[in-house]
């Protein structure tokens, strides 16, 4: 398929100055056994091709699943007629940006293949797990799943460019709930978060087949927890709380359409602005934030983006001094200032602008025992279940499920309902501590919104344990 399209973008190709076809086959199923019972099984197969169109100084579109001759023929005529209609109109020019001429290959590592397991076994282990989730009468909701995605892309244009990736996805989900009278609680593995690429080895290297009889006895453990006090004191993240921080207070804020202002009518704007980088201190000399598209487990790993354009690990911010946006190609020429390779795009039918891709923060050298040593009065919380920032990504107030009292350098009683709030521009000074690399944890999510229409895409976050000090810290909600 992919060599007799190339072809036949090759023989429909119109004579402009550039022109790309971006073609994506996805085939994923999803299996969830919830309360021992198995729901209906999804399998979903969606293939299609994009031809982008430069010409003139404009740009246009079209994409389409008809991948004959004929189909991609009428999809090149109406992404030339767009890209006449957008001349001189555009918010850049479009004849002065560079084009890939890369040519390459990138594929998921994978040990033990999707398909190399049957379906009947798949589902059983499925059922194992959901029945050592129900290990009391209290818990009355409980569900475990695996959803995995295998995806194949070919990029090609004009200018000799060929670029060929295929990715293996899997995301694992546990989660269960308790009650007692007017009391639930909920934990989940990693809040939805725990995504790899790979194949079925990530079940066992995230603890899909091991973390069931804690989660339930948490849940349980919680119902008669106290409530997380109230003051400013010392915070301690794990690092499925850490990748919703990064995510929301580093990452949203320092993509560069954002900051350039194609977001403001939808997800917001940003606090952050062109002049800052280079010189803006961002966080605490702990903070350093890498764009790494090239760690192979992480969720969103890749060679080369969907403009063509080799993806490399890049600082982002160093030494907590903000140095570079999460921005791709178009971005970097309307901003005159250097970004990333990140310019993605959900599916076939959309076209890729910035996103964030695998958003990491660095280890550093404290052990856990170092940060819970070092605070005096705080808390130490665990897999983020609320968030709400504002529309500048800067002013935030996130929640955690799960939550232990750390007094004179102990941890000690389990408390519930665990919120903090802060500003982005100033919570990261308060970094006191960076966890060692055996406190960091690699996660990811298939749920990053962006973009009209939108764009649902796959986003990784890999971070250690981290100490702040002297946060608003709260419960009871």
């Amino acid at each position: 398929m992919i060599e007799g399209l190339e072809e036949r973008f090759r023989e429909i190709a119109p004579d402009v100055d550039y022109c790309s076809l971006r073609y994506l086959d996805e085939t994923s199923e999803s299996l969830t056994v919830r309360q021992n019972v198995l729901q209906p099984v999804s399998t979903v197969t969606d293939a299609g091709a994009m031809i982008t169109v430069a010409h003139q100084g404009g740009i246009g579109y079209a994409a389409t699943s008809d991948l004959t001759t004929a189909g991609l023929k009428a999809a090149a005529e109406r992404a030339r007629a767009w890209a006449e209609r957008s001349s001189g109109k555009s918010v850049a020019d479009f004849a002065t940006l560079p084009h890939s001429t890369a040519q390459g290959e990138y594929e998921t590592p994978i040990t033990t293949p999707w398909a190399s397991v049957d379906l009947g076994t798949k589902i059983d282990r499925l059922r194992e797990q959901s029945s050592r989730l129900k290990s009391d009468d209290r818990i009355v909701d409980w569900a475990a799943a695996v959803n995995w995605t295998g995806a194949e892309s070919l990029y090609v244009n004009n200018q000799g460019a060929r670029i060929r990736q295929r990715f293996s996805y899997i995301v694992p989900v546990m989660s269960v709930t308790a009650n007692e009278g007017a009391e639930t609680q909920t934990r989940t593995l990693g809040g939805y978060g725990m995504g790899r690429q790979g194949g079925l080895e990530v079940l066992d290297d995230v603890g899909f087949y091991s973390d069931a009889p804690r989660l339930a006895q948490e849940a349980l453990e919680l119902l008669s927890a106290p409530d997380c006090p109230t003051g400013t004191m010392d915070l301690v993240l794990a690092p499925d709380q850490m990748i919703l921080q990064i995510h929301e207070a580093i990452g949203h804020p320092l993509e560069l359409d954002r900051i350039l202002g194609d977001e403001r009518n939808y997800a917001g704007t940003s606090f952050v602005t062109p002049d800052m980088f280079g010189s803006y201190r961002y966080g605490s000399d702990l903070l350093n934030i890498t764009f790494d598209p090239t760690r192979p487990e992480q969720i969103a790993s890749y060679g080369f983006d969907d403009d063509g354009q080799p993806a490399t690990k890049e600082y982002v911010i160093k030494d907590g001094i903000l140095l570079r946006p999460l921005g791709g190609a178009t971005s970097q020429a309307r901003a005159e200032m250097n970004g990333v390779a990140n310019s993605r795009a959900s599916s076939w039918n959309r076209p890729p602008i910035d996103r964030m891709a695998n958003l990491n923060l660095e280890p550093g050298t404290s052990s856990f025992e170092d940060m819970i040593g070092a605070v005096e009065k705080g808390v130490f919380m665990a897999t983020n279940c609320s968030w709400s920032i504002d529309d500048s990504r800067n002013k935030f107030q996130f929640g955690c499920e799960y939550g232990r009292l750390i007094e004179n350098g102990e941890l000690t009683s389990i408390v519930r309902k665990n919120n903090y709030r802060g500003v982005s521009s100033t919570f990261w000074r308060s970094l006191k501590m960076v966890g060692t690399e055996d406190t960091l944890q690699v996660m990811g999510t298939p749920h990053c919104g962006k973009g009209e229409p939108n764009q649902m895409v796959r986003v990784g976050h890999a971070s250690p344990t981290c100490l702040f000090e002297n946060v608003d810290v709260f419960g009871g909600v």
